[in-house]
């Protein structure tokens, strides 16, 4: 489950803070026009018009968050076109689904959920998805932390180094450093040990240790 209220680390202020333009524009797919302002629809007014079935409605839903929400995906995917897969199954499952939520809390979170999850639906599809490694958790203190390898680097260059990770490494890495999920929650999320989720979190800051060491030595 995703976490509120923790104090953010390093790489979740980054991962989180307006990235460029280039770097998050979006372009709607076939966009509709719709005859009102989008920004005086309140989530509620956009969840009714969602399962009212209203293509306008689905539009400016999709506009408002369509952004943030393929900042979340991109994390999880090797490259834009990949994240613009992700993004758009997601919204279809937003759609789909919209009526169990249930305004418990924000609609933000609710899509975001679905987001991260549709995000490791399309990793499960990867061969070597979770590679097999054994449990490393006894020597993560000889690692620096991400804070310390993470310092020196804008949230596009960090991102640029985190999609180079084999996607079980990034899940896990994106689970548990920037979702905050607890190495029990990644375990049962993708059906793995608890010492899994660690070794695999290890070798994810491992090589992502390397490749920043060698972008500052070359």
């Amino acid at each position: 489950m995703l976490r509120v209220g923790k104090k953010a680390n390093l790489l979740k202020q980054l991962f989180t803070k307006k990235m460029s333009a280039e770097a998050t524009q979006m372009t709607l797919r076939q966009p509709i026009q719709h005859p009102f302002n989008m920004q005086q629809l309140t989530d509620q007014d956009l969840v009714q018009g969602v399962l009212k079935g209203s293509p306008a409605h689905q539009t400016a839903l999709y506009q408002k968050y369509s952004v943030p929400m393929f900042r979340v995906v991109l994390r999880f995917a090797r490259d834009r076109a990949e994240a613009e897969d992700m993004l758009q199954d997601g919204f279809i499952r937003v759609f789909r689904d919209m009526g169990q939520f249930r305004g418990e809390g924000a609609l933000g979170g609710w899509i975001r959920r679905i987001m991260v999850n549709t995000a490791l639906s399309h990793l499960r599809k990867q061969r070597d998805f979770l590679r097999d490694t054994p449990d490393y958790s006894p020597f993560e203190n000889l690692l620096r932390t991400e804070e310390d390898f993470a310092s020196n680097l804008d949230a596009e260059t960090l991102l640029k180094y985190l999609q180079r990770l084999p996607p079980g490494y990034r899940a896990v890495f994106n689970l548990y450093v920037i979702e905050e999920f607890s190495h029990e929650e990644i375990a049962e999320q993708l059906g793995i040990s608890v010492g899994t989720s660690k070794s695999q979190l290890f070798k994810a800051r491992e090589y992502l240790k390397r490749i920043v060491d060698k972008s500052f030595i070359t």
